[in-house]
């Protein structure tokens, strides 16, 4: 448990053990009791409760129940991380942000409510809100408290987690980084094979050739792999480019577009309409599968802003004629 999540002064409590036998013998070390000073050991919570593949991808290294709703999680973020930092490596991309609350939904999800760790997560929702001056890149990884309060809890007539909704506060040295939310439906294998179908074993080779991506600089990316736009036909207008190999977008095989994907889309039209902003809020919605096997459209249009400080732009995904995702973000304009 990091020592920032010990700054929210939690009563410990007695060793954690994840229900239903799934990890038996995990050990919060930071709740561990005893008379004797102990050392601190920090590690990274397993990384199936936040559905990553790779260790290192894993932002969170410790949680602890407040209450029957409320959690205390700690997280730590990579002085580099791989992709979501900036150019010259001085700042954290606010992307990241929606990660750890993301991953602060499904760790609470699986170890404090009971989800099977083979279940569906479906996300519907995830806004989050950041102050820029929080996301520098300091001397040594930030060490991340959040409070994690849950709401909105459904379930299935067995009992099982059905629906809920996530509210993340982030604090960073006692500072507010910022908050998120989230708001996600939880489906049993069964019922998802029922639902995808046809889609739940795309054909392999579907979006195998990739179009020519816009220029990387132009969107904060050094390397073509890593840019997710492709130009499209007319003003405001791209195609969503999904290379299956990127290590982090693509992070675990999949049988639809995740959700990162069409959050990094919408990131990186902002550097295209208004570039020098930096995204400080975000208001997402996702309503269908993107699939493999079709063309994407990612459209884009500037809004009215009364502040001339702040930029708002607002971005759709559509595929086969219909909305499958759209965001809403706010930019802090550049210095005049």
């Amino acid at each position: 448990m990091s020592d920032s999540l010990l700054m929210l002064e939690v009563e410990p409590q007695a060793p954690h053990t994840a229900p239903g036998g799934a990890y038996p013998h995990i050990f919060i070390p930071a709740q561990r009791q005893s008379s004797r000073p102990q050392p601190h050991f920090t590690t990274t919570v397993p990384k199936e409760y936040v559905h990553r593949a790779a260790v290192a991808e894993v932002l969170l290294t410790g949680w602890q129940p407040l209450d029957e709703d409320r959690f205390a999680v700690s997280a730590q973020w990579p002085r580099a991380h791989s992709y979501f930092t900036s150019l010259c490596g001085t700042s954290y991309d606010s992307t990241l942000v929606a990660e750890t609350v993301r991953q602060a939904g499904t760790l609470v999800a699986h170890a404090e409510y009971g989800v099977p760790l083979d279940s569906n997560f479906i996300l519907n929702d995830l806004q989050y809100l950041c102050d820029p001056t929080e996301l520098e890149v300091l001397g040594t990884p930030a060490e991340l408290a959040l409070v994690v309060t849950c709401s909105q809890i459904r379930r299935t007539r067995a009992g099982q987690l059905a629906g809920i909704r996530f509210d993340v506060e982030i604090q960073r040295d006692g500072r507010s980084v910022g908050s998120g939310m989230a708001k996600a439906t939880i489906l049993r294998p069964e019922v998802y094979r029922r639902i995808r179908g046809e889609h739940l074993t795309p054909d392999p080779g579907a979006g195998a050739m990739l179009s020519e991506p816009v220029a990387p600089a132009l969107v904060d990316r050094r390397y073509a792999p890593d840019v997710v736009l492709s130009p499209g036909e007319g003003e405001g207008r791209w195609l969503l480019r999904a290379d299956q190999r990127h290590p982090v977008l693509f992070e675990h095989p999949g049988d639809h577009i995740p959700g990162m994907v069409l959050l990094e889309a919408a990131r990186q039209v902002t550097r295209l309409l208004a570039p020098g902003s930096t995204a400080i809020a975000a208001e997402s919605s996702f309503t269908r599968y993107v699939e493999f096997d079709a063309p994407c459209l990612i459209e884009a249009e500037e809004l009215h802003s009364d502040d001339p400080a702040v930029r708002v732009v607002s971005v759709r995904a559509e595929q086969d004629g219909r909305t499958a995702f759209s965001s809403t973000i706010t930019l802090a304009a550049p210095p005049a």
